[in-house]
């Protein structure tokens, strides 16, 4: 729970950070985030939260 609250937290800091800088419209974010609900409801959802757990292992098990 904790890995997707952090996600989360990120990319709405990067969409305000790109909102701000113009270099993302609103309409883009909107469809963005209309994608991630369609996304979140078909039989994919499952292999993109195993994709971006196995991610974030991986990278919380690097030491700098």
């Amino acid at each position: 729970m904790a890995i997707s609250v952090s996600v989360v937290l990120l990319l709405i800091i990067l969409t305000v950070v790109f909102l701000r800088n113009g270099a993302l419209k609103l309409s883009h974010a909107i469809v963005c985030v209309l994608l991630g609900f369609y996304l979140a409801s078909t039989s994919m959802a499952p292999t993109i939260q195993n994709g971006l757990s196995a991610t974030a292992e991986i990278v919380s098990d690097l030491k700098p």
